[in-house]
């Protein structure tokens, strides 16, 4: 097992990475100062829980908590006020109350959903993450929950950090290896955002990751959350530097509202707009060798490159504007300038961005 730590004063909360983590899930919580009076709720979804929630619930009743459950559907659209409101009915039907916490139980969507209503319930209460994806790396870490509206992906939302991450690797293998390989697409990020030879290991080892490598899956997690973790110490509420971690998600999340948040997977939608932010960088003058390599890194994790013909430019474009990035009528991008290091551009011309857009769709 490895540990870090977010360091956020008062707040600070650890990482637990690790095979087995989850059979020390009781002690975790206790060091934490999780009440064994106050009820639990874990929220998860009905895919992840048939998999992991007896185990998860056995594990704490047996250290003496007090659990309830709360499943909704897998999928995107559960993000929503709609099922907000519904995981809040069934947490004051189980009677939880200021001392009580959420348990989000699986991918960046239970985080996100579960987290929000751990901040918006009784004005705040703790909750803590075990992801069950590997996309999760990512949204588990830093704070940030949140549901969507139709318009807007992830509009509708909090800063509540959770007590703490616990990452069994062992809960990754139910994953379906679509989810494989879009979980990556976060991992990727995180080198070509700040760390090259991050990038170099990866590119190295992603057979071994591909195929679940207990080793390679740790180290590639832990360095992750460490990236993420350093970013979120220095800027926890996104005012400047937290804003890199944006890299693709301009265009990205564009691309999921206009899909219905169905048809493709958040790590797809942020594959391809990566690919439009390197391509984007080189009308700033950056060179093409960026946006070569990002494309060969994503398409060796099989990721997308390319925008599906069916997807209507203009309805991208509207949704863009509704963008949490988009401030004082500008749209905010992160560019690449090199292989782990990226810029903040305000201001980019909209016609850029729209053949950019259409660029996405003539990718080899």
């Amino acid at each position: 097992m490895r540990t870090l730590q977010v360091e956020l004063g008062e707040r600070t909360y650890p990482i637990h990475i690790g095979e087995g983590v989850l059979e020390r899930i009781g002690d975790w919580f206790m060091e934490k100062g999780i009440s064994q009076r106050a009820p639990l709720l874990i929220v998860s979804d009905d895919r992840v829980a048939q998999f992991h929630l007896a185990r998860v619930k056995d594990l704490l009743e047996r250290a003496g908590y007090h659990v309830h459950e709360s499943i909704v559907p897998s999928g995107e659209k559960s993000k929503s006020l709609a099922v907000m409101e519904r995981v809040i009915g069934e947490a004051l039907k189980a009677g939880l109350d200021r001392n009580s916490a959420v348990i989000a139980l699986g991918g960046g969507v239970v985080g996100d959903l579960a987290g929000f209503v751990a901040a918006s319930y009784m004005r705040g209460i703790k909750f803590v993450q075990i992801p069950t994806t590997i996309l999760a790396h990512d949204s588990s870490v830093g704070g940030k929950v949140a549901v969507n509206h139709p318009f807007a992906k992830n509009i509708i939302g909090a800063f509540h950090q959770p007590e703490m991450v616990l990452f069994d690797i062992s809960m990754l293998r139910t994953l379906p290896e679509r989810e494989i390989r879009a979980g990556y697409s976060e991992m990727v990020k995180h080198g070509l955002i700040w760390d090259a030879e991050f990038v170099r290991w990866y590119d190295h080892n992603a057979d071994k990751l591909l195929a679940l490598d207990s080793e390679a899956v740790q180290h590639a997690l832990y360095v992750g959350c460490q990236i993420k973790s350093m970013v979120v110490s220095k800027d926890e509420r996104e005012n400047d530097l937290r804003a890199i971690l944006n890299l693709g998600h301009t265009i990205g999340h564009a691309i999921e509202a206009v899909a219905g948040y169905d048809e493709m997977l958040h790590g797809e939608a942020i594959s391809i707009g990566m690919v439009g932010s390197a391509r984007l960088a080189m009308r700033y003058g950056r060179p093409s060798f960026i946006y070569e390599e990002t494309k060969r890194l994503l398409n060796k994790f099989g990721l997308p490159t390319r925008l599906p013909q069916h997807y209507d430019v203009d309805e991208i474009m509207s949704a863009m504007a509704h963008d949490k990035k988009f401030k004082e009528g500008t749209t905010l991008f992160v560019l690449p300038t090199d292989i782990g290091a990226v810029e903040i551009r305000k201001g980019v011309p909209t016609d850029w961005v729209r053949e950019i857009v259409e660029e996405l769709k003539q990718e080899a």
